[in-house]
């Protein structure tokens, strides 16, 4: 074998020519991932215009409109922290927060537990649940106005069919409802149940997802069926049950359409409906104060993501994901 050919230099006329094509594959390449990229935000602008003018630019708006005195007619005044500083000694500030607070401890709960075991119940093998299952979801898609509406008849202290059925079981005296400053809350609960198909259903999709091999092994070991959920069903539906709890969390923050239809735009009696959210919409609509909503709005934001950061730190002691080591 001749050393010398074998280590012997390409002749130079071919390096350039290799290059070139080399060369040529990627100016084409980088043309069509150009081309490529020119398409994507091409068909992703509507999403971004609206992302801009309807989300992002008004959020900087209400950011700037917060450390102003703006009543919609008149330009803008700079007052700094006033705002939220007036927010102290504001009794509807201070009502519509303990209306809220009272709010999302009774309901988010009750329809954590609701959902669950609607959701167990849908988990069975039965003739026409895909029937049942539909027919429970359904409520939970009814638009809130209407649906608001609805009950306003059903809680009727006198003529409603709710104090009907508790007269007929033996009450004689059932709750005056949304004419009650004590029961208007626990009405405004006792309705959200009527929508609870809606996180049954997501309940419904986490039990769909555990292997039914971990319950035969359960069975194996003797476990009962209250054993099974709570050791094998409850830790794996865990990454579901933060989801639920997460939206039903900012969902309870925001109730605005059923206070309103229930209890007016003041709260109803005694402002026991006089929701964060309703109280924000007072101050900008009824009372022209949008500088001092938009800072309301943005105490509520901030609040919101502290409990929404202060669940998720939390969860790693108590969610389990199944793709992570024991």
């Amino acid at each position: 074998m001749d050393l010398t050919r074998a280590f012997e230099r390409p002749a130079p006329s071919e390096e350039p020519e290799e290059r070139g094509r080399r060369r040529s594959r990627r100016q084409k390449r980088g043309r069509i991932a150009r081309k490529e990229q020119r398409a994507g935000f091409l068909f992703a602008s509507p999403w971004l215009l609206g992302l801009i003018l309807f989300t992002t630019g008004p959020m900087i708006a209400s950011v700037l409109l917060g450390i102003t005195n703006w009543n919609l007619i008149s330009s803008p005044r700079w007052v700094g922290l006033q705002n939220y500083r007036d927010m102290v000694g504001d009794y509807n500030f201070l009502q519509s927060v303990k209306v809220t607070l009272f709010y999302t401890v009774l309901a988010v709960p009750l329809y954590q537990v609701a959902g669950l075991t609607l959701a167990l119940l849908l988990n069975q093998r039965v003739r026409g649940m895909y029937l049942i299952r539909t027919i429970l979801f359904l409520p939970s898609v009814l638009s809130g106005v209407a649906v608001a509406a609805l009950w306003v008849s059903l809680l009727n202290p006198d003529l409603g069919v709710v104090n009907g059925v508790l007269r007929a079981i033996g009450i004689h005296d059932p709750p005056r409802w949304l004419e009650s400053p004590h029961w208007a809350i626990p009405a405004i609960v006792l309705m959200g149940l009527w929508g609870v198909g809606g996180t049954s259903i997501i309940y419904l999709a986490g039990l769909q997802n555990i292997p039914p091999a971990l319950y035969n092994a359960a069975r194996v070991d003797g476990a009962g069926a209250w054993q099974q959920f709570r050791s094998v069903t409850l830790p794996l539906l865990t990454p579901t049950l933060l989801f639920t709890l997460l939206i039903g969390l900012i969902d309870s923050f925001q109730v605005f359409d059923t206070a309103y239809v229930l209890g007016g735009s003041r709260g109803g009696q005694g402002g026991s409906l006089l929701f964060y959210v309703l109280n924000i919409w007072n101050e900008a609509f009824r009372n022209g104060r949008f500088g001092y909503a938009s800072a309301l709005a943005w105490v509520l934001v901030v609040a919101s993501a502290i409990v929404i950061v202060a669940i998720f730190i939390t969860s790693k002691w108590w969610v389990y994901y199944e793709s992570e080591d024991a």
